[in-house]
């Protein structure tokens, strides 16, 4: 047990959050990396069909998830005391078999569509049926990377999601590109980085044992109202790439995913904050601790701040010449690179807000602010894509974070009083958001969050 109390200690945040920073480090420069090889190794067009492809097959794998990292993460975090024979088991049977079993029919199902998606794509059938057979093991890679860390441990995510798998994808790939191999082969050398993944952090999983997720119909109950906004936020985050292959061509996808690849180093900076003080967050709104939630809260928006604005101001001002590293045919990205930089910077100024409204029982409320998003993204991208290209494509990315950043702010305020900003200082019992004490706010989070987890989910 001596893993579990790590977040628990005064220090466990900042050694876990140092832990996620380095993961989401080393993942953001991996991918920063792949994308630089395969744009200036490719033309246009082959590396836009390339971006499509491997955009789609993250999308489905964030969909057939069906949330069930954050479930578990969530789920162990609260049972970490557990040492019930057989829990091993019931957490391979009730939580992992139906998610394998939904990818294995998705992947399936994509093999089956191989031809149409090429005609569709421009992406040859075989990259289709490479991706389809690599599905179940990129979703599994990450459910059970998750896993691991709701034990309290970062090291499997530190060593798998920040080492293994992205760093294997760039060598594998640059490999692959130099050798002149076709694009089955590359889809292969992308992919089999999550075949070590699955198989190494199921290995580190038993080694973690015994373990306990509760009832496994509780688990699901918990877990499935989550899913629908875990599907959508998986949609929201690679459909652009998708659209813009389909309205403007797979050259466009490349220049647009080229442009708009520094997005990663802050996304995965709030990834990596966001692993360290989940199950911790989850911890304080169950046991109705506002003050250490607010405190939470607070610390990781000033860090993202700290971490992110710089990058920001950075790359709007240095996009010309940036760019052009991943050649000549990218160099017009500068107006997007204006784009993403300001949205991303209000973004970060929100803090890991959707966290908070979610790990305080709060999924409904999640799930119509990514479901608004969505639909405010696809709309900009029908409307602007066709006449705008790449440049339409971050318009329309654009409104949708803002809506996906701001709607769960203002929840999270009017609902528990909290701000990204602020002195830290005790909740006042007398007032709380709704009329309510902040104690009965914090105790309605917790049974939301944990006692009532029969009923809804948080994650």
């Amino acid at each position: 047990m001596a893993a579990l109390t790590g977040l628990s200690r005064p220090g466990g945040l900042l050694r876990h959050g140092v832990a996620g920073l380095a993961t989401a480090a080393a993942a953001a420069g991996g991918q920063f990396a792949l994308v630089l090889v395969v744009t200036r190794s490719l033309t246009p067009a082959s590396a836009g069909a390339f971006f499509t492809a491997t955009a789609l097959c993250l999308m489905l794998a964030g969909i057939v998830r069906l949330d069930t990292g954050n479930g578990l993460v969530h789920a162990l975090a609260r049972n970490r005391s557990a040492r019930t024979p057989g829990g091993g088991r019931r957490l391979v049977r009730g939580v992992l078999a139906p998610v394998a079993a939904l990818a294995s029919l998705t992947g399936a199902g994509v093999a089956v569509a191989a031809g149409p998606l090429a005609g569709l794509t421009g992406v040859p059938g075989g990259v289709w049926i490479v991706l389809a057979a690599a599905l179940p093991f990129v979703v599994l890679s990450d459910v059970l990377i998750c896993a691991t860390r709701g034990l309290g441990t970062m090291r499997p995510t530190l060593l798998l999601a920040g080492a293994v798998q992205p760093l294997g994808q760039l060598a594998l790939v640059t490999a692959a590109v130099l050798a002149g191999a076709p694009p089955p082969v590359l889809a292969a050398a992308w992919a089999l980085p999550s075949v070590a993944g699955a198989v190494l952090a199921a290995v580190r999983l038993r080694g973690l044992a015994p373990y306990d997720v509760g009832e496994v119909g509780a688990f699901w109950r918990h877990t499935a109202p989550r899913s629908a906004a875990a599907a959508l936020q998986s949609v929201f985050q690679r459909l652009d790439v998708v659209i813009v292959a389909l309205l403007a061509g797979p050259a466009a996808a490349a220049v647009y995913t080229a442009a708009t690849r520094f997005k990663v180093l802050g996304q995965l900076a709030g990834q990596g904050l966001a692993q360290a003080a989940q199950a911790r967050l989850v911890r304080a709104l169950a046991e109705g601790d506002l003050d250490a939630a607010r405190a939470l809260y607070r610390t990781t928006t000033r860090w993202l701040i700290v971490l992110t604005w710089p990058l920001w101001l950075g790359y709007a001002a240095l996009a010309p010449w940036l760019l052009p590293l991943f050649g000549p045919a990218y160099a017009g990205g500068g107006a997007i690179a204006i784009v993403l930089s300001a949205t991303m910077m209000v973004a970060t100024a929100c803090g890991m807000v959707d966290v908070v409204l979610v790990a305080g029982g709060r999924t409904a409320a999640s799930l119509a602010n990514v479901t608004t998003a969505v639909a405010v993204t696809i709309g900009l991208d029908v409307l602007l894509v066709p006449a705008y290209g790449a440049l339409g494509a971050v318009l329309g990315w654009s409104g949708g974070v803002l809506v996906k950043n701001l709607l769960p702010a203002l929840q999270v305020h009017r609902r528990y009083g909290l701000l990204p900003f602020g002195v830290g200082r005790s909740a006042d019992p007398a007032k709380a958001p709704g009329g309510t004490s902040t104690t009965g706010a914090a105790t309605g989070a917790g049974a939301a969050a944990g006692g009532a987890g029969t009923t809804r989910a948080a994650s």
